[in-house]
């Protein structure tokens, strides 16, 4: 059973018992944004010094920094910084060797790189509905959906809760099938104790401005089947065995393999360096803020009036984002419009991809998807960054009281 996410730590908000105030008594104020990127620590020191240290292409000092950072603190077996999740997606593609004709399972619910590292190589998609707890892939719905072709399970670790990874591990071992963790939010957060990324065959990162842990652009691929790590350290090099050139194995290095240019280059490195070191303090802060949201809208979320995260209790969330989910589109779309009204920016998500444009070209099958179609028209996404202050937090929290108390 999911339970809604307000920590035991939850940070205390008093909650009023008198009537929200009224709009005109709302104090607009400045702008509040639905994220903003930081700086924590020593980013800009670090990336002095790989300017100075000569050397800004990938695989640098830095590079190796950020790898082995997540090797210790996620366990995993090879971690590889890449230029974004996009690249480390596309790279777990080719380790998978997706070849044309070949399916792919995963959720609707999920941004298109997604399935654009599959459908690049010629695959077709088998969207999956998600659950109506945690938003993410249905496992009750992952067998039924296995067909002479399918090479590959990607589950989506939705705003950092985990899909129900037993399961999904259980399902693709039967049938002889990779799991590819698409935990591109959850990067910090757990299942069952086990990092997210670390569980299945392969796991991507992003550090995209708008996740917990940031370089502007930037992702990871974690490898944790073995015999696979050879051969991504050749695919990330444009194909070629350099990385076993530079580590001494070699003498010099040739073609090998297709691939293309991974890395980034060390100044994001660097930048996002100096962000995993502090990343209990960005975790830390973030949960705060989520816990405050939580508390605050408990009360709304158990009259019916609107609902909040929820996430199994096996499941360590990172605070990755906070949303509502409100009765109904219409309902969610004046939300948005009101909190403009008010200069908070409060968006909606995807667009399901199966319904878009180029999703309906590479879908494996018209099956309907009837919760991912409803949370589309129903989830509204609250600011929530490592440097929101509590002041404009209480903004946001009044601001959405007062919208659904009118």
């Amino acid at each position: 059973m999911g339970v809604a996410c307000y920590p035991e730590n939850a940070v205390n908000r008093p909650i009023s018992k008198d009537a929200p105030r009224s709009p005109a008594a709302l104090d607009i104020g400045a702008r509040i944004p639905f994220n903003r990127p930081f700086i924590v620590g020593k980013e800009l020191f670090y990336i002095s010094q790989a300017v100075l240290q000569g050397r800004l292409a990938g695989n640098g000092s830095f590079t190796r920094r950020c790898n082995e950072w997540m090797e210790r603190q996620f366990q995993a077996k090879r971690v590889l910084l890449t230029h974004s999740c996009t690249g480390a997606l596309e790279v777990a593609a080719l380790l998978c060797d997706i070849a044309p004709g070949d399916e792919v399972i995963m959720p609707s619910w999920t941004f298109v790189s997604t399935a654009n590292a599959f459908a690049l190589r010629g695959a077709k998609i088998r969207f999956v509905d998600i659950r109506e707890d945690t938003l993410n892939i249905d496992e009750r719905l992952i067998e039924a959906a296995i067909g002479e072709r399918t090479k590959a399970i990607v589950p989506v670790h939705y705003a950092g809760i985990s899909a129900e990874m037993d399961e999904i591990v259980r399902i693709a071992k039967k049938h002889g099938l990779r799991v590819i963790e698409d935990a591109a939010q959850g990067v910090n957060a757990t299942y069952k104790h086990r990092h997210l990324g670390t569980i299945g065959d392969i796991g991507a990162y992003s550090f995209h401005e708008t996740k917990n842990f940031i370089s502007g652009e930037g992702g990871a691929l974690l490898i944790n089947d073995e015999a696979w790590i050879e051969r991504a350290e050749i695919l990330c090099e444009k194909g070629t065995n350099r990385s076993a050139f530079q580590a001494g194995r070699v003498d010099h290095y040739t073609w090998h393999d297709i691939g293309s240019s991974y890395p980034p280059s060390e100044i994001v490195a660097a930048f996002l360096y100096a962000q995993l070191e502090e990343s209990d303090t960005i975790t830390h802060k973030r949960r705060a803020i989520f816990s405050y949201y939580a508390q605050a809208f408990r009360p709304l979320h158990e009259r019916g009036i609107l609902r909040i995260p929820v996430a199994p209790k096996s499941c360590q969330h990172n605070a990755h984002l906070f949303y509502l989910v409100m009765r109904d589109r219409a309902e969610r779309d004046a939300l948005i419009d009101y909190l403009a009204e008010r200069n908070i920016q409060a968006i909606f998500h995807y667009v399901p991809l199966h319904s878009s444009p180029k999703g309906r070209t590479v879908r494996a099958s018209d099956d309907p998807l009837p919760v991912t179609d409803d949370i589309a028209g129903r989830l509204v996404r609250l600011p929530c960054f490592f440097t929101l202050e509590r002041d404009d937090q209480d903004r946001v929290i009044e601001a959405v009281e007062a919208f659904v108390e009118r």
